[in-house]
């Protein structure tokens, strides 16, 4: 079996969420689908940013360093792309880039053996529990209770909160309590400040939120500076996540050596794939931290947080959630607070190419 193409495309999506008309922004994302030489067929994705570029990285530069190589070799592709188009570990274009390809990979390996990517992973379990990311920083306050109360009378268990607001950490604090008074004590609450705190200021709004009994705070500082992160953490009495669009096992091996954070969030969709997210989950394993997912793609992280042994949460991001809804054909959809595995091989479920058409980019 050798990888005998590769195609590459660029798909925008608008993004509606609840009690907003107008869809609040457009989000990009990649498609990598991969056929080998005996005509089976693979496909990943990956995220947002730059991604005209990661097209022709895809279609260019990285085929040419894997054509003719066996796709379940993911060890072998990322020695060869490493050693051949980043030997310095630069993130970005080329980590995402490699991240759909070695999900497409894993998903023709799953295929060709009868096993979905949770099984290759490890089989911990076939199922991940999961939280819904609802605060987005689109909605006031007495929006953000509203959506709040919607999905705690839903039944949801664990909600997450956008922090970092125009209003600053005074304002927050104003949302978070909001929150926390609708939705009551035995729901669990996160919040996400996607790295635009200072120090100074997470500081302020951890330590004036401390009786809210919040599960973690999320990338909270710039740049994910692991010594600030550690440092923050020292002073704080709340759980720190970080690593949802991390490049690298290198980055998060920062992050464990320094103390900088309780829970590490490697997305398979950023972090190299299913191959980088595995080799991050054991490190984690050896500090005795656990993983969830961070910056949504449920749909395909599950087969890490169900796989893994110290796999925990998949995000129900709104976002990404109502993309997955349009570009995915028979996608696992919640059970409760859960999301099983598919029972099919591979990743378990195809996209909808005929609804891709409609929101390509053109090149």
């Amino acid at each position: 079996m050798k990888i005998a193409s590769i195609e590459a495309s660029l798909h925008q999506f608008p993004i509606h969420v609840p009690l907003i008309d107008k869809p609040i922004q457009n989000r990009r994302m990649v498609f990598c689908k991969v056929a080998t030489d005996d005509g089976v067929e693979g496909w990943g994705i990956t995220g947002n940013f730059l991604g005209a570029s990661i097209v022709t990285a895809l279609k260019g530069a990285l085929f040419d360093a894997v054509k003719g190589m066996d796709p379940r070799d993911t060890e072998a592709i990322h020695h060869h792309v490493w050693n051949k188009l980043n030997p310095r570990a630069y993130t970005g274009v080329i980590s995402n880039a490699l991240s759909a390809l070695d999900i497409a990979c894993w998903d023709i390996h799953g295929k060709a053996t009868g096993r979905t990517v949770a099984q290759l992973m490890g089989g911990h379990a076939d199922y991940a529990d999961a939280y819904v990311t609802f605060g987005n920083l689109h909605y006031d306050r007495d929006q953000l209770v509203e959506c709040a109360a919607m999905f705690a009378k839903k039944g949801i268990a664990r909600l997450k909160m956008e922090a970092a607001c125009k209003g600053g950490w005074q304002e927050d604090v104003r949302r978070i309590r909001a929150v926390r008074d609708a939705i009551g004590p035995d729901v669990e609450l996160m919040i996400d400040a996607n790295y635009k705190m200072t120090t100074l200021e997470a500081r302020h709004l951890a330590r004036a939120v401390a009786d809210c009994n919040l599960s973690w705070f999320e990338e909270p500082l710039h740049q994910n500076d692991a010594v600030a992160l550690a440092d923050l953490r020292h002073h704080i009495d709340m759980p720190i996540a970080v690593g949802q669009m991390e490049g690298s096992r290198w980055r998060f091996r920062e992050f464990m050596m320094h103390k900088s954070a309780d829970i590490l969030q490697p997305n398979c969709i950023y972090c190299g794939g299913f191959t980088e997210q595995r080799k991050i989950g054991h490190m984690a394993q050896a500090f005795n931290l656990p993983i969830a997912n961070g910056a949504g793609w449920p749909t395909l992280n599950v087969h890490a947080m169900a796989g893994l042994m110290n796999g925990t949460f998949v995000e129900l991001h709104l976002g990404t959630t109502h993309m997955e809804k349009i570009a995915f054909k028979d996608a696992p959809m919640p059970e409760g607070n859960r999301l099983r595995v598919p029972a099919k091989p591979g990743l378990g479920f195809e996209p909808d190419w005929d609804a891709l058409k409609d929101v390509r980019v053109k090149e």
